[in-house]
This record gives C-alpha cells, sequence and structure tokens, in this order.
C-alpha cells in the first residue's frame, strides 16, 4: 500500500478553517455570477436580481481579500510549511484572480445597461433567442469550470493524489466552453446586426469565455503543485 501524503496544515485548523472559507466563497461567487449574469440575458436588462447578485460578488471579494491576508500573516509569523508556502499563495491569488474576473466582467456587463441585445428590427426573434440559449449555456459551462478547479484545490490540501482526476474535468470545461463560444460567435456576425454591435457581442463572448481558460492555467499550475507534494 502505498503512504499516504500527509495533510498539508496537520492540527493548525484555524488555518484550515480559512482556506477552506476563502475556497467557499470563490465557489459562491461562481453561483452568483452564473445566476446574475442568467437573469440579465432572460430579462435583456440589469434587473434589482441582477444588483443583487453583483452585490454579493463584491462583498465575497472584499472577504477573500481579508482571508488571503489572514492565511498570509498565519504562514508567516507561525513559520507553517516553509517548503511549499509559496505554492500555497500563488494558488490563493490565482483564485482569487478567477473571482475577481467574474466580478469584473458581470459588472462591465452591468454598465452597458441592455447593450448585447439590440432592437427586434435587426435580429430575428429566432436568431434572438438562439443567441440567448447559446450564451447561457457559455455561462453555465464557464461557472462549472470555475466550480471543479476549487475542488481540485482542496483535494491539493487533502489528498494531492487524486488531484489530476478534477483537473481532468476542468480542462474538458474549458474545451466545451471553447466550443460553444466559437459556434456563439459563428451565429453573431450571421445576423443582421450592425459591425459595430456584432463587434461588441464578440468581445462579450470571449470575456465570459476567457474566465474558462483562466480555470484551466490555475489548474495546469495546481497540477505541478500536487505532483511536488507527492514526491
Amino acid at each position: 500500500m502505498s503512504k499516504e501524503t500527509p495533510a498539508l496544515f496537520g492540527k493548525t485548523k484555524l488555518l484550515e478553517g480559512q482556506i477552506d472559507e476563502f475556497l467557499d466563497k470563490v465557489a459562491e461567487g461562481a453561483i452568483y455570477f452564473e445566476l446574475g449574469i442568467t437573469a440579465y440575458i432572460k430579462a435583456e436588462r440589469a434587473s434589482e436580481a441582477c444588483e443583487e447578485k453583483l452585490s454579493q460578488i463584491i462583498t465575497l471579494k472584499e472577504r477573500c481579500q481579508d482571508l488571503r491576508r489572514s492565511i498570509i500573516n498565519v504562514l508567516y509569523s507561525e513559520m507553517l510549511i516553509p517548503d511549499f508556502r509559496a505554492d500555497v499563495l500563488r494558488l490563493l491569488t490565482d483564485l482569487f484572480s478567477l473571482l475577481d474576473a467574474m466580478g469584473n466582467n458581470f459588472q462591465e456587463l452591468m454598465i452597458e445597461q441592455g447593450q448585447n441585445y439590440q432592437n427586434e428590427g435587426n435580429i430575428s426573434t429566432t436568431e434572438r433567442e438562439i443567441t440567448k440559449n447559446s450564451f447561457l449555456e457559455l455561462v453555465k459551462v464557464v461557472a462549472q469550470s470555475v466550480q471543479t478547479v476549487i475542488v481540485a484545490a482542496r483535494t491539493f490540501f487533502r489528498d494531492p493524489k487524486i488531484v489530476r482526476d478534477h483537473i481532468y474535468q476542468v480542462r474538458v470545461y474549458e474545451s466545451e466552453a471553447d466550443k460553444i463560444s466559437i459556434r456563439l460567435k459563428k451565429r453573431i456576425f450571421n445576423t443582421n446586426l450592425k459591425f459595430s454591435e456584432k463587434i461588441n457581442l464578440r468581445d462579450r463572448v470571449d470575456a465570459i469565455d476567457a474566465i474558462a481558460n483562466k480555470a484551466e492555467d490555475v489548474a495546469d499550475e495546481l497540477d505541478i503543485y500536487a505532483i511536488q507534494r507527492t514526491l
């Protein structure tokens, strides 16, 4: 039987709890991101529900910043895990960047205030619904990529030998997001929208898809950290 890799923080329950909460908040942010943008796309405007979800993401970001500062302080003041400290701090920074990207993306969408869907005269009802459904599909897959990389991060702290199973799923979600975004952009450029409107929609698709790309980047780094822990 192979020797089991010990838990990274051993009996340091305070630090373990802080990291668990940090991961919880990033995962929660992915949920609010999906719910908020879904509400926006369905209503084709910034509704009260959208404002609520954006506010919740902003609150999560503030809490994660506080947690990250506290975790850094504990790691250095208690001289914990010197061999893996840098990896843990980079991982937390990368995960926070995912939450930050979701918040910024959603906020930019809200600022545009409905400019993603133009008047009915420029695009047919069928085209409109297909485009909206594809956007919803993209947002769902992107949120799943973030949720899965959070699961991989939790596994890194508890059982790094099985991190790769979750990392593979992140890569699948990222690949699927790319396929959806390509199909969606083709549909957008086949509509009768003005060119400037097509560019606006394309940029929005790319911004959402970029979050899945970022999740895959985090997963790739996490793969390396996990291998180092099991050596």
